[in-house]
């Protein structure tokens, strides 16, 4: 724990349950001094060396630069490094990153560069956020990770702090960091803090949420507490090992998983019996044992996904983890069966499946539900036309669907809405497929959606759900 903070992690009390949300703390920093080299001292800055520049590593090396940090963004795509030395946000979407990246490159501030060793021997502090995913087979796919310990080994020097965003399987760090004082022969501090950020809300998110810090030894604690106290205006939570910082952001990931899993059985349930699963949440979630997710057709993204798997990866033997993975992935074909259930067969069917990226307003399609729906529903034969507010026609002939142009279509007899959209919550389904039978509301989030006569609405626990087809 910081000094002159109290704990926030709250040990003292006890988060049973329950919903909260966390406002951003507002940034209490003055005027830093810069240093070099940087050894942590209170009110100095130093130089960084950001190594991916992506999606988070771009947003990470923003904030950095914009308390006082020299800022090298490291990435082995050179048209991206072009495009952030333009000053020009590589994408759309993240509030505040167009305007700060025009200001850093201009004040020369931040440069990107792919010259990734240079950037670690001019740095101070060397923080790593690649991906790291996971196979099918269940094996880690860290060919990246190891590309970005190579960069370190050929830059470390003396007293580096080396820092792990990237989720990993517990051990990961510790590993990381001893092969690249053993193979480098510099002395190096290591840390790993977890990102923990939500695409879209990077800046937000970054002034809330208490920052989870483990460290190789009491040093390198210290000393990475020391730099995320002169970047971050919310409160450093000290972890007492490394491997406690890496499991809480795949324990956090995975109780997600496992929650949502609960909640798409809970839906079976109610849709059995014919009962209102919200209502049933909202009841259960107004004391605060109960902390209830929603039901809905799976989930995607980077995330929960894939940590619950990371988990796995080094302790097979977990039982609900690997059932609320095969819970949550079922929920695809759970879909489609009701569809063929109100149908009667698929095969010469024309079904439109709408929200094809893995949640509404984020351009990502990494394990998205809505392409494994149209998969699915082509392999039993159906024609899939598919749109998604934010992908191309180009985008989504991609996917191996027929683009559909907004226009109305009298051949489709069945939707299936993947995402929660505000373009779908009142969409009018009937002028736009007067021969709809079904929609299936795979977030149940169509309730004022406008639906041709004697065409049912069918979502997931809710009256006539999946589950009761």
């Amino acid at each position: 724990m910081s000094a002159g903070t109290t704990d926030p992690l709250g040990r003292a009390t006890s988060m049973l349950g329950g919903s909260f949300t966390a406002e951003p703390h507002p940034c209490t920093h003055g005027t830093p001094v810069t240093a070099k080299p940087w050894v942590g001292a209170p009110g100095t800055v130093g130089t960084i060396a950001v190594i991916g520049s992506g999606k988070i590593g771009l947003p990470l090396a923003l904030q950095f630069a914009s308390h006082g940090w020299r800022v090298h963004a490291v990435d082995i795509n050179q048209a991206l490094v072009d495009i952030i030395n333009s000053g020009v946000a590589p994408w759309g979407g993240e509030p505040n990153l167009p305007e700060l990246l025009a200001e850093h490159v201009g004040s020369g501030r931040l440069r990107a560069t792919i010259d990734g060793p240079a950037a670690v021997r001019d740095a101070d502090v060397a923080l790593v956020v690649v991906p790291v995913l996971v196979r099918d087979d269940g094996s880690i796919a860290d060919k990246a990770l190891v590309g970005a310990t190579e960069t370190l080994i050929a830059g470390a020097h003396d007293d580096l702090l080396v820092i792990l965003e990237t989720t990993v399987p517990i051990g990961t760090t510790r590993e990381l960091v001893a092969k690249v004082a053993a193979k480098s022969g510099a002395k190096v501090f290591g840390c790993f803090s977890p990102e923990r950020v939500l695409t879209g809300q990077t800046f937000r998110n970054l002034a809330a949420y208490p920052k989870l810090v483990g460290g190789t030894d009491a040093a390198s604690l210290a000393r990475a507490t020391a730099f995320y106290e002169s970047v971050l205006d919310a409160p450093i939570a000290q972890m007492q090992t490394l491997e406690a910082a890496e499991m809480a952001k795949l324990a956090e990931t995975t109780y997600r998983d496992v929650n949502i899993a609960l909640a798409n059985e809970f839906a079976r349930v109610a849709d059995r019996h014919g009962i209102d699963l919200s209502e049933v949440i909202r009841a259960a979630n107004s004391q605060p044992y109960s902390h209830i997710h929603e039901p809905g057709i799976g989930v995607g993204g980077h995330c929960i996904p894939v940590y619950p798997r990371m988990i796995l990866s080094t302790d097979g033997d977990l039982d609900v983890i690997k059932t609320a993975r095969a819970v949550n992935d079922g929920q695809v074909d759970r879909a489609v069966d009701a569809v063929a259930k109100q149908l009667g067969s698929l095969k010469g069917a024309t079904v439109a499946v709408l929200g094809l990226t893995y949640r509404e307003g984020v351009r990502e399609l990494a394990h998205a539900r809505g392409p494994l729906v149209a998969d699915a529903l082509r392999e039993r034969g159906a024609t899939v036309l598919g749109a998604d507010p934010l992908l191309s026609a180009d985008d989504v002939a991609a996917l191996k669907m027929t683009p559909w142009d907004g226009s109305a279509n009298a051949q489709v007899s069945a939707v299936v809405v993947a995402t929660a959209d505000a373009a779908y919550r009142t969409m009018d389904f009937a002028t736009l497929f007067p021969g709809l039978k079904v929609l299936i509301d795979g977030r149940n989030a169509c309730a004022g959606a406008k639906l041709p006569a004697g065409a049912k609405r069918i979502g997931f626990g809710r009256p006539n759900g999946v589950a009761a087809q």
